[in-house]
């Protein structure tokens, strides 16, 4: 209204939750300027322009494995590990790296007795074009998980040569499985800007009252990253907020 963001319009009911203060947004840049949630006539067409052609950051594959071990296997493990095959291509390098993790080490709280459960990924290094336009119940899309999660299969076998046979649980994620569980633009982590060639813009917007928090703004993506555009946004708003995040933080110190 007149240039300032006063509120939000909940799409079911059209009632309008007003604001105190500010309107933050952690949406997606892509979500918040290039489907409707924003009245884009409120801001330039370059700005729009630059906005909606952020570059988008690939996608993930998954698996998730529940499996056959004992306390004392269990002991021989660590609780992660990093595999990449050929340093040259990257981790950026599709197929050639993968994160696991075996919190089971740790906790065994988190599985049954005999049993323990671990999560491996590649690096959002998976191309979400493949699965564009995908029916997640057709047979050509159970056909491609099994066929790109093989290269989990086969880095957990370096970790666990018996995996497959231990396994009896395994759930595979897909770029789909980021675009509809986690509303992800693409399924992608987020933005791809690189360090030197671009940088990650600051929570506030042409519009008053209208500020931005999340992936999309500075520092980046990854959860650190994203709390930490929360503490600026916060503080874009109002000081207020300062004392009270000062609090929390010499509260977890004291904690160490």
């Amino acid at each position: 209204e007149n240039g300032q963001a006063t509120g939000v319009r909940l799409s079911k009911g059209d009632r309008v939750i007003k604001a105190k203060q500010a309107v933050v947004s952690n949406l997606s840049v892509w979500d918040l300027f290039g489907k409707g949630i924003v009245d884009k006539s409120a801001f330039s067409d370059a700005f729009i322009k630059e906005r909606i052609e952020t570059p988008v950051g690939k996608s993930f594959m998954h698996l998730h494995v529940g499996f056959r071990a004992t306390k004392e296997e269990l002991k021989k493990l660590q609780a992660h590990y990093m595999h990449i095959d050929d340093w040259d291509k990257g981790i950026e390098g599709e197929d050639n790296a993968a994160l696991v993790s075996i919190p089971s080490v740790h906790d065994a709280s988190l599985a049954p007795d005999g049993y323990a459960v671990l999560h491996i990924y590649t690096p959002a290094t998976e191309d979400f074009k493949r699965w564009e336009g995908l029916d997640r119940r057709s047979e050509e899309y159970k056909l491609l998980k099994e066929e790109r999660s093989q290269y989990l299969w086969e880095v957990l076998e370096k970790v666990l040569p018996d995996i497959k046979e231990r396994a009896v649980i395994e759930q595979v994620g897909t770029p789909l499985t980021h675009q509809r569980f986690l509303n992800r633009h693409n399924g992608s982590y987020g933005p791809a800007i690189r360090a030197g060639e671009a940088s990650f813009p600051f929570p506030t917007t042409p519009v008053n009252g209208l500020l931005v928090c999340g992936d999309s703004c500075f520092p980046g993506i990854g959860v650190p990253a994203v709390a930490g555009s929360g503490f600026l946004t916060a503080n874009s708003v109002s000081f207020d907020s300062l004392k009270p995040q000062l609090k929390l933080l010499e509260t977890l110190r004291q904690r160490q």
